[in-house]
């Protein structure tokens, strides 16, 4: 098959979260079982990216910059005007009108961005069936909720109704979906993954590389500083952890790009509570330096108000370090007493079970040895397989291409 990934970020912009690396962990399993995949994505300074990294294997074409890694082509289209993580891209109606008939159908990942209704738009034109991940983004939850409701009215109401089949990460978004009127009969339950190092970096390296203890219990918040993942309410959930837990003061690391000025309102709020001194930020962290974070960690919290699926948590429990997680967060029946406990949205809630964590070396141990059995259950093989599945299915069904000459059962 012939399968177009769309997505507003992309690698190696991988400060943008979550989104880049599940589409190219997708985009890769596709390509390794012999489809050819592209991903079409917004420009975000790929050749200043490349040269300051060293990198190489970029080459101009009429759309913008084309870079092929691990067999998978991505095209970065020219961005002219840009807010946040969204980008005016005019070359994408060029891209569909010369390009998008090559394709048996598309992929588009995420709402709140332009790249996605130009292209769904484009595909029904031509009638070619369309996959839609709203990667958890469906239900408005913070931050210009006017301009979210206003962004469905023009275009999401559309999107929706013109895909032939809309992915969900865990069962909370697929009620999510369904209450918010979307067919049941569309909606496809695939999971997340997580890719694991090769190689495991050295204990011991980001503790020492922020000046923290080896005995110190370390709490770790790995993600975006943003109102949505509450980096507050662990905050004042870590105020309330005894200082004597572990024979050492805990501390707590917030790792992630600021959101909205998330980093000053939790640098005051520290100082205020007079824990500045046992709280660091580290700004975002990838690569080798995520996976170090995870591992030197006693702890990971995810304490998301919602969240479709929660990588972080998944990658804290393949490094071996038990997760707190909300109950709004979509993995939580993954982890639940098995890599760590889920609670509820609640500071004095996520107190109790960080002190349990850091107090019990028994139970300390026994998730331990649980976050190596789930993560056995969450690679990305199955999900790839899975998702090829829809594909096949899907493209079947398509009508013939003027262009491409297929045909399917119902045109013979």
């Amino acid at each position: 098959m012939r399968i177009l990934s769309v997505t507003e970020t992309y690698a190696p912009f991988l400060e943008f979260g979550g989104p880049p690396v599940k589409v190219r962990a997708l985009a890769q399993g596709l390509a390794g079982h012999g489809n050819e995949v592209s991903v079409l994505t917004a420009d975000w300074g790929l050749e200043a990216r490349l040269s300051k990294e060293g990198a190489t294997g970029a080459a101009q074409t009429p759309y913008g910059w084309s870079r092929v890694e691990s067999g998978v082509k991505a095209i970065y289209l020219p961005t002219w005007l840009r807010y946040r993580a969204v980008s005016w891209n005019p070359a994408v109606k060029r891209y569909c009108r010369e390009q998008l008939e090559d394709f048996d159908l598309t992929h588009i990942y995420g709402l709140y961005d332009f790249l996605g209704p130009a292209v769904a738009a484009a595909c029904v034109k031509r009638n070619i069936p369309y996959v839609l991940e709203p990667i958890g983004m469906f239900v408005p939850i913070v931050r210009n909720l006017r301009m979210k409701r206003v962004y469905h009215a023009l275009y999401g109401r559309k999107l929706f109704e013109g895909a032939s089949a809309i992915v969900a990460t865990s069962e909370q978004e697929v009620e999510e979906l369904a209450s918010g009127g979307v067919e049941r009969g569309k909606i496809v339950l695939r999971r997340n993954g997580v890719e694991v190092p090769a190689l495991w970096p050295e204990r011991g390296a980001f503790r020492k590389g922020l000046g923290i203890p080896t005995d110190a219990k370390l709490i770790l918040f790995l993600g975006r500083l943003s109102q949505k993942k509450s980096p507050d309410l662990l905050l004042k959930a870590f105020t309330s952890i005894s200082a004597e837990s572990g024979d050492a003061n805990p501390q707590l690391v917030f790792a992630g790009p600021d959101e909205g000025g998330m980093k000053a309102q939790l640098e005051e709020m520290a100082a205020q509570l007079q824990v500045s001194s046992r709280v660091r930020f580290t700004g975002p962290i990838f690569g080798e330096a995520k996976w170090a974070a995870y591992r030197d960690a006693d702890v990971f919290v995810l304490p998301s108000q919602n969240e479709n699926f929660g990588n972080t948590a998944a990658e804290s429990a393949a490094a071996g370090t038990p997760v707190v997680v909300t109950e709004q967060c979509g993995i939580a029946p993954l982890l639940a007493d098995a890599a760590g406990l889920v609670v509820g949205h609640d500071a004095d809630a996520l107190a109790g079970a960080i002190q349990r964590l850091i107090g019990d070396p028994e139970l300390h141990s026994r998730f331990v040895a649980g976050c190596a059995t789930v993560t056995a259950r969450l690679g990305w093989e199955e999900p790839v397989q899975e998702m090829e599945a829809v594909y096949n299915r899907l493209a079947f069904k398509r009508a013939p291409s003027a262009k491409s000459g297929r045909w399917n059962s119902e045109s013979e």
